[in-house]
């Protein structure tokens, strides 16, 4: 996409400078607007042409059958998809007879443009009908921050030349009609006409829809309500129907005249209220925007965002194309989970349905970790939505004759949706990965409170399923069996070490969790036996090892596989639309990271030589047809000291929608390898890590960068870390008279808001040359320092 032309490149904002439709539906997608309740792509105001409509309430789904060719106990009966609910975005304009349609008529300009700082999408369009009356178009749109209820978009006409009748249609619309179905297994199912009506209700100023899915029967409230601002004499009218409102306005508009109309849009869902209740309460929602007024929208939603940056932002100096990058990923990740108030992160947040809207394990790795450190108190939302979602895990475990709680691999409402068995009943690290959230956000926040309340539950039902999942061996090791860890081209194996190393964190993470509040543990039934099983079988995981090659195993015998049998031809990739699984499951190929993703997460479990031979022999066997797997290439690579291969996986990750890499931005963003751009610089490049309460830096830049500044929250603080090659430099930000110990480079620190630290920086030397990767899948290179490509256009 950036590499379009009409796409330039830009410190704090993603332009469109002329209109492409074959780019259309992935503009859609780089375009949408969310708070994490909210999602709206980014289509055109006039609703035609798009690529893939959609307005998404997070949460919002239906139900549908899960196929299968043979069913088997434990397999889960249904599925859930996000649904496009009643799409308010719709602002249709005719200039006399002539409705303002870009593939008619002449387009003069056509200006799109996101920024990062406003968050607004903000568009200009300058056009001629067939009749050659001219006129010019301004709108803004905005998914408020603020108000978790309410999106509101400006539309304001001008005539150019001469006089012009002016018609304006604004429109709130259910069951639009979708797009076909795409062949490609990880585009989302489409639903024909989900939503069946229940209401309608109108006034002077509103009209608000009521729905209710077919199946899944969750009733849901659509709303719009208008500010008109026009010259002289006007003409309007509402008309509502089942299935669509619409509001018309008509007048004559000479040349320096304009008519605005100002939107306000409100969305609200239960699976509980009543009608009425939803209805006022998306009423309600109507007259507090419009009491706020859209300057007040604006001026709202600027200071959110100027906050979130004030502590969020990252500067990438000599890059101006990751410089974008790490912004416009931020920017998504933010909308991803801002309000979200207890409801889940899904892979591709609010931006498309790709995925059927699910989330992953992703959530918990990728996008919490970036948030911890950002926008905590949305990841303590996130986790209280997975600890609402416990009786549905239990039951689960249950199903599956286990102990403690089973948390799905992909799911929407907390019940299992996936009809792959190899994931969707062995990939246990979900449970681990949870662990890992709570733990880490505790870490980070101090917030006991949350440990209390919904931190050490959540720890004890999932050692409760470590410990049922596991066993010992005649020797005393502890195994876990039959599992699928994070790389799906090698199912269901015996002691996956990423599962096994972070199920023993998360074991003793509640034992001692446990033991700091021991009056909740005692309400959970914790024993002191239970505890000390807990410690028993994390202190004897079993760490697979090959003493010969000297590399970790991903798994028991994984180094005795057959080796994958290689061609260069970049069009086999991804191999699982090419190759049988059953072949992928027994050679030595990797979809994405899987041991180095361990390597990250649980370092201090390896020594420094190890990582960097399993490195350089993982490197070699990893193919990357998933999007998660570059940021974390980029972090061990960096660590390793091969800066310039972390560097060419930074950007793979950061630039992935903005440069479509995977060709399937379409269906909506990658939630996760945005989140990872900010891990591959901030983990990668600058070092850090959290392991054992006290946060740890050891950085070294790449040549293509000459400096990286970002800033990490940490209990209540603001420490900032100004890394150029020669030295770098801590500061506490926040706080008057608070000090902050850190680790550089394993020397404690201490950081006070008037004596900020700087330590010199030697040279990253790697122990092992640089590896390479499979054929046809090395990352592409960075541009050379001060090219165009680097400094922008």
């Amino acid at each position: 996409m950036i590499r379009h032309g009409a796409y330039p490149t830009e410190p704090w904002s993603v332009s469109e400078t002329a209109l492409d439709l074959n780019v259309l539906a992935q503009s859609e997608s780089l375009f949408a607007l969310s708070n994490g309740h909210i999602g709206l792509r980014g289509n055109l105001d006039e609703g035609e042409p798009y690529g893939i409509p959609g307005t998404y309430l997070n949460g919002f789904y239906e139900k549908k059958p899960q196929p299968y060719a043979e069913a088997g106990y434990g397999f889960p009966e249904t599925d859930q998809t996000l649904v496009d609910v009643a799409n308010g975005k719709l602002v249709r304009l005719l200039v006399d007879d002539a409705p303002l349609d870009v593939r008619y008529g002449d387009l003069h300009d056509h200006h799109r443009r996101l920024d990062l700082r406003s968050g607004m999408l903000e568009r200009t369009v300058d056009w001629s009908s067939a009749a050659q009356t001219r006129v010019r178009v301004r709108s803004r749109r905005l998914v408020s921050f603020s108000q978790r209820a309410i999106a509101a978009i400006e539309y304001v006409v001008e005539p150019v030349g001469s006089a012009a009748r002016i018609t304006v249609q604004s429109e709130l619309v259910a069951n639009e009609q979708q797009p076909g179905e795409s062949t490609d297994p990880r585009v989302a199912a489409v639903l024909g006409h989900p939503l069946a009506p229940v209401a309608q209700d109108r006034d002077d100023r509103s009209v608000v829809l009521l729905h209710r899915t077919r199946a899944s029967e969750l009733l849901v409230g659509a709303g719009m309500g208008h500010i008109v601002e026009a010259p002289g004499r006007m003409a309007s009218e509402v008309v509502v129907s089942e299935d669509w409102a619409r509001l018309t306005v008509s007048c004559t508009v000479q040349p320096g005249e304009q008519l605005r109309v100002v939107k306000l849009l409100a969305y609200g869902w239960s699976s509980l209220r009543s009608e009425t209740a939803v209805r006022d309460q998306v009423a309600a929602a109507l007259a507090g925007a419009r009491l706020t007024g859209w300057d007040g929208l604006v001026a709202e939603q600027r200071a959110y965002l100027d906050e979130f940056w004030d502590a969020a932002d990252v500067v990438v100096d000599g890059d101006a194309e990751l410089q974008q990058a790490v912004r416009f990923g931020l920017f998504h990740v933010l909308q991803s989970g801002a309000r979200a108030e207890r409801r889940a992160i899904p892979s591709k947040g609010l931006t498309g349905l790709g995925y059927d809207g699910h989330t992953f394990w992703d959530t918990e790795m990728f996008v919490l970790p970036v948030l911890t450190y950002t926008h905590p108190s949305s990841v303590a939302d996130a986790l209280r939505w997975r600890h609402s979602t416990l009786d549905r895990a239990r039951a689960r475990a249950a199903e599956l004759h286990l102990a403690g709680a089973a948390f799905p691999w992909r799911t929407i409402r907390g019940d299992e949706c996936s009809g792959y068995w190899p994931a969707g009943t062995a990939a246990f690290h979900i449970d681990a990965d949870i662990a890992d959230a709570v733990v880490r956000y505790v870490s980070a926040t101090g917030d006991t409170g949350f440990e209390r309340e919904v931190g050490l539950e959540l720890l004890v039902e999932i050692a409760r399923l470590f410990v049922s999942l596991g066993h010992y061996d005649r020797d005393g090791g502890w195994h876990i069996d039959g599992v699928t860890g994070p790389d799906e081209y090698s199912a269901v194996t015996d002691d996956n070490l990423y599962t096994n190393l972070m199920a023993a964190r998360a074991l003793v993470a509640a034992a001692e969790a446990s033991l700091r509040h021991p009056d909740v543990a005692d309400r959970l039934g914790v024993t002191p036996p239970e505890t000390s099983v807990w410690r028993g079988a994390a202190a004897a995981v079993h760490v697979p090892f090959d003493a010969v090659l000297g590399v970790h195993q991903q798994s028991a015998g994984f180094t005795g596989h057959a080796e994958w049998d290689f061609d260069d031809d970049e069009d086999a990739y991804p191999l699982f639309l090419h190759a049988p699984y059953f072949d992928l499951y027994r050679k030595q190929v990797l979809k994405q990271a899987d041991l180095i993703l361990a390597m990250h997460w649980c370092g201090d479990a390896f020594t420094a030589e190890q990582k960097a031979r399993n490195v350089d022999y993982y490197e070699r066997r990893t193919v990357r047809d998933s999007s998660l797997s570059a940021c974390t290439q980029a972090i061990l690579a960096a660590e390793t000291g091969h800066l310039d291969l972390a560097y060419d996986y930074a950007r793979e990750a950061a630039l992935i929608d903005l440069h479509d890499l995977q060709k399937n931005t379409h269906d909506g963003l990658h939630m996760a390898s945005l989140a990872g751009g900010w891990l591959a610089l901030v983990a990668g490049f600058g070092g850090f890590r959290d392991t054992g309460g006290t946060p740890s830096f050891d950085p070294a830049l790449p040549q293509g960068l000459t400096r990286l500044r970002f800033s990490v929250r940490w209990q209540g603080l603001r420490l900032t870390v100004d890394v150029r090659h020669s030295a770098v430099t801590y500061a506490v930000v926040d706080g008057a008279t608070a000090s902050l110990v850190l680790l550089h480079a394993g020397e404690e620190v201490t950081v006070t808001p008037d004596a900020p630290v700087t330590r010199e920086l030697g040279i990253r030397v790697p122990l092992l040359q640089r590896p390479a990767q499979p054929p046809g899948r090395s990352p592409e290179p960075a541009p050379p320092a001060g090219s165009e490509g680097n400094r922008g256009r």
